[in-house]
């Protein structure tokens, strides 16, 4: 169990990836986006999840660098993700999209690239592109996102690199159990975006009355329940306060019956789109 924010977890390949991080979904480029990373950074987070789709690399690589200089820290402590956009999805198409991620982000290298949706037909190229940029020791991860467990079985039929990471809808109210059971079973990692539902569950009773006995914040509960089901987690934010608040569950423990009252919130309810029903 991490207990410590710049603790890690060991994907199957052997590369160290922190259990929390900073998501930029839905930040725009500007000084917002630039002085979030940066923030991030100096309160001690090492672990960054962009996407080609965020239209906003160029704002995170520029929040890096400036938080690099600023936390007096090299390029090899940070955990950099992003992902190939569906529209690039084939081989020429990815290694294309790629590139210009890398140009973006102002980096030579990524920890973490992955594929973001499962769209049929597509990804197994885009996997084939990624394995090559892999072996080439461009990104030192592959991975992929919102895949379900048929599309990770498809994906693997003919995969020679596994994949790390699963990054999927995670949160309360969508506990994923069968798929997490799967991906546990072959070491491949869950990783939860949109962790609080988009603030939806902030108001929840039970959570606020866990918090409480913690003095807590909801979000700061959930983010914990994550972490303790073993689940990486890239809460989104652009305000210093609750950047530091985010990262401030390390300091208490959720009992196993408190672990199970939240998990009984789940509802398999999505904020996000369906993996098996999207035309994007």
């Amino acid at each position: 169990m991490p207990d410590h924010l710049q603790d890690t977890t060991i994907l199957n390949n052997g590369v160290k990836m922190p259990w929390l991080g900073l998501g930029v979904f839905q930040v725009e480029e500007g000084p917002e986006l630039v002085h979030a990373v940066k923030t991030a950074i100096a309160h001690g987070y090492r672990s960054i999840d962009t996407a080609a789709i965020y239209a906003n690399e160029d704002g995170v690589g520029q929040g890096i660098k400036e938080g690099l200089e600023a936390a007096n820290i090299s390029r090899e402590d940070l955990f950099v993700t992003s992902k190939v956009w569906n529209a690039d999805l084939g081989y020429e198409e990815t290694l294309a999209a790629f590139e210009t991620s890398l140009k973006k982000l102002s980096l030579d290298y990524l920890d973490l690239y992955l594929i973001h949706w499962p769209v049929e037909g597509k990804y197994q190229e885009a996997w084939r592109a990624m394995e090559k940029l892999y072996h080439q020791r461009k990104i030192r991860a592959i991975g992929v996102s919102n895949f379900q467990v048929h599309h990770l079985e498809n994906l693997m039929e003919k995969a020679e690199v596994k994949p790390v990471i699963n990054q999927v809808e995670f949160h309360p109210r969508l506990t994923q159990k069968e798929l997490r059971a799967y991906c546990k079973e072959h070491d491949i990692q869950v990783e939860a975006w949109s962790p609080l539902m988009q603030g939806q569950l902030l108001n929840n009773e039970t959570i606020q009355e866990i918090g409480k006995k913690y003095n807590k914040s909801a979000a700061q509960v959930i983010i914990r329940w994550d972490l303790q089901n073993k689940v990486v987690t890239i809460p989104k934010s652009t305000k210093e306060q609750r950047i530091v608040e985010n990262a401030s569950v390390f300091d208490f423990e959720l009992t196993e019956d408190e672990m199970e009252r939240i998990s009984g919130l789940n509802q398999d309810l999505r904020v996000g789109p369906d993996p098996d029903n999207f035309d994007f």
